[in-house]
């Protein structure tokens, strides 16, 4: 099986903490230069000293933030004019919980910018030269809630949703060229993101961290949380050579959580 990523150039999202930068550290440990994205630059600088330099590849960053997307695109240009990327992983922080019948207009204009129009904004930037390269992977990072909406997350179950729905687009109008357009869809994930959830929600019910916790892993066949580098893996597989026919999937790395087909 071919997982070789040397002389692939990697541009990773959200690369300072959790699922992003455990995706950087097994990118650059198959071989691919890569490029880190995310809004604080000491961190992005202790991530970037991590990463894997055996065969020779040369490390970046951009300090970005995905609100302002006039700065972005103008960082990936400088950045596209030094040379092409070849992988693009799309990985965004979720969007503030809570019910969708309490969502405002801003909430869910905020969450679509972050997430469907900056990941339309890179993908279009990249995918010139993936075409020229042949060999193009965009894998986007976002969430069960594609197959199952989540309780109390109703601005990112919707946001989640149209992202699934853009890339399959992609998928569709990508593949001629050797680009291919996947979804991994992970689980409970030991994150931040996932002890701010389960804070809140102890929070909110009046119980202990721990017994949210317990609460959550009940629902997973595997009696626990994903750590960041197993998804990693999965987007590692399929930013490869090998995984280079399959094309529109969602893949949940969940566990078995997810009940649906």
């Amino acid at each position: 099986m071919n997982l070789s990523l040397l002389n692939k150039y990697a541009l990773v999202g959200g690369a300072s903490a959790g699922i992003g930068r455990a995706v950087a550290v097994e990118l650059a440990a198959l071989g691919a230069h890569v490029t880190l994205m995310a809004r604080t630059e000491k961190t992005l600088q202790e991530v970037l000293a991590t990463l894997d330099t055996r065969q020779g590849q040369q490390h970046g960053y951009l300090v970005v933030d995905f609100n302002d997307s006039n700065d972005l695109r103008a960082q990936v240009t400088v950045l596209l004019d030094k040379h092409p990327i070849h992988i693009l992983v799309n990985n965004t922080g979720g969007p503030p919980g809570g019910p969708i019948t309490e969502a405002g207009e801003e909430a869910f204009l905020a969450a679509y910018h972050n997430h469907l129009l900056c990941n339309q904004l890179l993908a279009q930037a990249v995918f010139a030269g993936m075409k020229t390269a042949g060999y193009g992977r965009i894998i986007n990072v976002i969430s069960t809630s594609v197959k199952e909406p989540l309780d109390n997350l109703g601005v990112s179950n919707t946001t989640r949703w149209a992202v699934a729905g853009w890339a399959k687009t992609w998928a569709n109008e990508a593949g001629r060229y050797g680009v291919t357009v996947n979804n991994v869809l992970p689980g409970y994930t030991g994150t931040g993101r996932l002890r701010e959830i389960i804070e809140k929600r102890a929070a909110a019910t009046n119980q202990s961290v721990e017994a949210i916790e317990s609460l959550f892993k009940n629902h997973v066949p595997l009696g626990r949380f994903a750590e960041p580098g197993e998804i990693a893996a999965a987007v590692a597989f399929l930013a490869s050579p090998a995984a280079g026919y399959i094309n529109g999937v969602n893949l949940p790395v969940d566990g078995g959580r997810t009940k649906s087909l």
